[in-house]
């Protein structure tokens, strides 16, 4: 098990493969994004968005600081202030970089009157946020400073809660399906400690805690997912239901949330007007599909070796002339490929043999030899080592292009 977590650990993968890096000027829990790197992720927060739109969310945009006193309001300020930035002084004002997007997205749901009829409403982001980390458990892409958090969340009535909690997992299931991602176990947390007290880790309210984990457990219950109960997981205002995930060491941790919160609509006095014309609180359904960014990608690094799937690869084809005879063709083809959409590019360096192996995680390799050359087609070789018929250009670029729309993890329709 060692030699296979240090063969796909992400830290080593990442940069070799040049997909991220980190430099202490930059500083600890920093790291940035290199070209191959930026390219998964923009195909990873584009394939969320359009997941999201899919479902009926409608996205936002919020900014990364926050006076200190709406973490007063939301509760921040005094259950986690360990795990957030100091407060910069701006005049006669604190502002704090936000370690959380639910208190934006409280104030956006309450700069508007909402109506009964427009519930649920599903606001999403992908936001940045802070957290402050000691340097001793920074490493990589899965512990840092600076996260990308696909975040969204859900005000609708308190009927609504469960389906709208449990449509999020169907969502969660569907994303790991498509990338490739299996869930090691469910696991519903609860607070590890008294909460009827005030001063405490977590939000002094036992009814609040109680209804919501029984919504939560109605939620798994009808979801049919088998689910481990933890004592100390909760988040300070409300249990979740945390989809955990399994390094090649065994190492556990916790991707995507769900979670039902009572707490944040009474703490920013939020309502909506029901069918009796009285206002009414809302409930808050917050979750999060791949949870940061920056953990899924390296996540999904371990778990293909850095062979992604081919709609979130890098590179999706390169095109291998035999001889410089072919590399006109060659060129043609990856300028086709371009315009299609797809990222490919020509090999020309070395012999055939070691371009093929330096293309080893490139999911279509495309060789044009003298005889496909003569009769206009092209040898084409799966990253898992099948081989097809040959085919026309136009043909092998609608067969990629058809499973790069599909998204999943299947290479090749037929093959």
């Amino acid at each position: 098990m060692r030699e296979e977590f240090t063969m796909y650990d992400h830290r080593r993968l990442g940069r070799e493969l040049g997909l991220f890096d980190t430099d202490p000027l930059m500083g600890a829990g920093l790291p940035y994004w290199l070209p191959d790197g930026a390219t998964v992720r923009h195909e990873l927060e584009e394939y969320v968005r359009e997941l999201e739109c899919a479902a009926g969310y409608r996205h936002v945009y919020s900014p990364v600081l926050g006076k200190r006193e709406l973490y007063e309001i939301s509760g921040h300020w005094s259950h986690y202030s360990e795990d957030m930035f100091p407060p910069m002084e701006l005049g006669a004002e604190e502002v704090v970089l936000r370690p959380s997007l639910c208190p934006h997205h409280a104030l956006i749901y309450r700069s508007r009157s909402h109506s009964y009829r427009e519930l649920p409403l599903r606001i999403a982001e992908l936001g940045g946020m802070y957290r402050s980390e000691l340097s001793g458990v920074l490493g990589g892409l899965t512990r840092v400073r600076a996260i990308q958090l696909n975040d969204a969340h859900i005000f609708c009535t308190l009927d609504q809660a469960v389906e709208e909690a449990r449509a999020a997992l169907a969502l969660i299931a569907r994303a790991y399906a498509d990338l490739g991602i299996r869930a090691s176990r469910y696991r519903l947390s609860l607070p590890g400690g008294d909460v009827s007290g005030e001063g405490g880790k977590y939000v002094a309210d036992p009814a609040l805690w109680g209804r919501a984990t029984a919504l939560l457990k109605e939620v798994l219950d009808s979801s049919g997912v088998a689910y481990e109960s933890a004592e100390g997981e909760a988040a300070f205002y409300g249990p979740k239901i945390d989809v955990q995930i399994a390094d090649a060491a065994g190492r556990e941790s916790t991707l995507s949330t769900v979670q039902i919160d009572f707490h944040q609509p009474e703490r920013f006095d939020l309502h909506y007007i029901g069918a009796d014309g009285a206002k009414h609180r809302p409930v808050m359904v917050h979750r999060s599909v791949i949870g940061s960014v920056e953990r899924a990608v390296a996540h999904l690094v371990e778990e293909h070796g850095g062979a992604f799937p081919a709609w979130l690869a890098p590179v999706q084809l390169t095109v291998l002339p035999v001889s410089e005879a072919q590399a006109a063709q060659a060129y043609d083809l990856v300028e086709w490929a371009r315009a299609q959409g797809l990222r490919a590019e020509v090999s020309v360096e070395g012999s055939l043999g070691a371009r093929v192996r330096a293309a080893r995680l490139v999911p279509y390799q495309a060789v044009i030899g003298e005889r496909e050359a003569a009769a206009g087609l092209v040898a084409v070789r799966l990253r898992d080592g099948r081989r097809i018929e040959p085919l026309s250009p136009a043909g092998l670029l609608h067969g990629i292009g058809a499973r790069v729309e599909a998204r999943g993890a299947a290479l090749w329709a037929d093959a």
